[in-house]
């Protein structure tokens, strides 16, 4: 299935130089990891707190794209610098958790915007995540399915925040989008337990 996170060798390719430079600096995987977490955080309540003010929701993009440049480079550090530990490995899956969770759920706070909606985009959103790691307990690897896994979850509401931002307001056509989001989120999910599934009888 199609995923923006089928970019991420290219990615991970530009980035390697300034890795490298972290790396030799003394930079750690886990510091980069609760960088991302903080700044995700940060923003959301921002976002929260002003109710989705223009200004804030424009910092959405940027923060998304700094924050996915920051898994990839939290990944190549412990990987390619004898980084990899049991907590990096908590604070990866965690962070991301944490991070989706406090970015998208702000949007629940931007008046017109579906609260029950954004909720559930969310829920889903954990549960996708809940059924990658999840595959691991059962003998495959960790599941990156798409169509909606965590870098399709940042363009979508990358792009969200960008046309509010910019003045378009919300109503009839933020719900069909995220009922969208939703019904792709639970797709995904079923697809990345199907895959385990699939893998782990093979």
């Amino acid at each position: 299935m199609v995923s923006v996170y089928d970019l991420k060798p290219k990615f991970q390719n530009l980035l390697r130089p300034f890795c490298r430079s972290l790396a030799h600096a003394g930079v750690t995987a886990n510091q980069v990891t609760l960088s991302a977490a903080v700044m995700s955080v940060a923003l959301g309540a921002v976002i929260w707190a002003t109710h989705g003010a223009a200004w804030a929701l424009l910092l959405l993009p940027p923060v998304l794209f700094v924050r996915m440049a920051l898994n990839a480079i939290d990944g190549m550090l412990a990987r390619e610098f004898a980084q990899k530990s049991a907590l990096g490995a908590l604070l990866n899956e965690l962070g991301d958790v944490v991070s989706d969770t406090a970015l998208y759920l702000s949007f629940a706070a931007i008046a017109g915007v579906d609260a029950a909606l954004v909720g559930l985009v969310v829920a889903i959103a954990i549960m996708t995540e809940m059924a990658g790691v999840v595959a691991i307990q059962i003998g495959a690897q960790r599941r990156y399915d798409g169509p909606f896994g965590k870098s399709d979850r940042a363009v979508f509401f990358g792009a969200l925040a960008l046309l509010l931002g910019l003045g378009v307001q919300p109503g009839w056509w933020t719900e069909i989008v995220l009922g969208l989001a939703a019904a792709a989120g639970a797709f995904t999910v079923l697809n990345r337990a199907g895959a385990a599934l699939r893998e782990r009888k093979a």
